[in-house]
């Protein structure tokens, strides 16, 4: 297989690859784009379902080059605008992006610099940016190899609409953004549904006057380090329950309950038919309950203290998911369940990047994406040094001063 030298290489052509190929572009650097998919943004593209939509508002497309300039700031783009806008920043700037190249390891070189393995071939650079995302491996648990072959399964990435599903009820496991907005889809379009509910957060579309997002940011909510998180690994939980669909919904599971969505705990085995379950469903909904109570809480304290002129609002205060039976056992078959979407979000793997640049869990150690490795950087990641670093609210800004110093060195 061929080799060649370029001087910087930035491996995935999501939102980050290509938010930092743009910055590199304007500064002149030599530098290529691998993604191993046949098209850019492959996550956008092919791992989003139909009626997707973003769920923070336009206002937030804050990626370089292609930042939302348009009339409907408060509105929330579907996933195929998301896609087209990146396409375009692909042709209008030129970024060299190279398609189907798979690279399987990145480890520095004795000379210095970096070796990249590709399926195509081996690139020596000066710089390595992995900006592959932390959403790559679909969580699917052992058990899902135990229920019987008559139940379709697939994984929350796959889902595109209740028309593409076997007739019959459905089960979701995982109650996080993209549960709880999968599950509203099928029940809204007359599906039975189960919902496995797990411990993320519930907050409303709007609050006083403004879009959760906007009050989620002046609060800082946005802003928040890793060290004032309850644990470090309280860094991959699950999103708050919120949806962007027709303008924007607030999602709550007591308003599941009321229009027919059975809630359950925690999917512990398979045996036969029967799905066994933690009796803890009330306690994940107690806890999507006090989250919400949380950030109302801070947004009143903040209103107050800047001496806002918002309106006063009382959210009502729901039952019917704590009310509702907990049950422990659940025979698939008898209740016509013919389809079961694993909501259990991704895992992340970066062992392709043979330096010694990870924590314990194996997540990078870097600041403002850069490592303790000269010339290797991630771009695209939450809690760099900020949760919204991940989101296409803040991407561009990593990646702007990982341009920057690879521009410097």
């Amino acid at each position: 297989m061929s080799s060649q030298r370029i001087e910087t290489v930035v491996v995935g052509g999501g939102q980050a690859g290509l938010a930092t190929s743009y910055h590199l572009s304007r500064r002149g650097q030599e530098h290529v784009v691998l993604e191993q998919a046949a098209q850019a943004v492959n996550a956008w593209r092919n791992d989003r379902w139909d009626s997707f939509t973003l769920v923070t508002p336009n206002w937030t497309f804050r990626v370089p080059g292609i930042e939302y300039n348009g009339d409907d700031p408060g509105g929330f783009m579907p996933r195929d605008e998301v896609v087209s806008r990146f396409q375009h920043l692909i042709e209008d700037n030129r970024l060299p992006v190279r398609f189907d190249v798979r690279v399987s390891s990145v480890e520095p070189a004795e000379q210095g610099g970096y070796l990249v393995s590709t399926d195509s071939g081996t690139i020596e650079a000066a710089n390595v940016a992995i900006a592959t995302g932390v959403f790559q491996r679909p969580k699917i648990p052992p058990m899902s190899a135990l229920l019987p072959a008559d139940i379709d399964q697939l994984h929350s990435g796959q889902y595109r609409n209740p028309g593409a599903l076997r007739d019959g009820a459905v089960l979701v496991v995982g109650s996080a953004q993209s549960g709880c907005q999968i599950a509203q889809e099928l029940y809204q379009h007359g599906r039975k549904v189960f919902l496995c509910v797990g411990g993320a957060g519930r907050v409303p579309r709007r609050y006083r006057g403004r879009d959760i997002v906007e009050w989620m940011s002046l609060i800082g909510f946005m802003d928040r380090t890793v060290d004032e998180l309850p644990s470090p690994q309280a860094r991959f939980a699950g999103n708050p329950h919120l949806s962007g669909r027709d303008g924007g919904q607030t999602l709550n599971l007591h308003q599941f309950v009321r229009d027919g969505v059975v809630l359950l705990g925690h999917a512990r085995s398979i045996e036969g038919t029967t799905l066994h379950l933690a009796p803890d469903a009330r306690e994940g909904v107690a806890k999507a309950d006090a989250f919400e109570a949380l950030i109302l809480g801070k947004i009143d304290d903040y209103i107050a203290r800047e001496g806002i002129d918002a309106p006063v609002e009382i959210v009502p205060a729901l039952r019917e998911a704590l009310d509702a039976e907990q049950i422990t056992e659940l025979d698939l078959a008898a209740f016509g369940i013919t389809t079961v979407i694993w909501a259990m979000g991704y895992s992340f793997d970066f062992s392709m990047v043979k330096a010694p640049v990870f924590d314990e869990v194996g997540f990078p150690i870097a600041e403002r994406g850069a490592t303790g490795s000269p010339g290797l950087y991630f771009v695209g990641m939450p809690w760099m040094p900020v949760w919204s670093t991940g989101l296409l609210y803040r991407v561009g800004e990593v990646a702007e001063r990982v341009a920057e110093d690879i521009a410097a060195r």
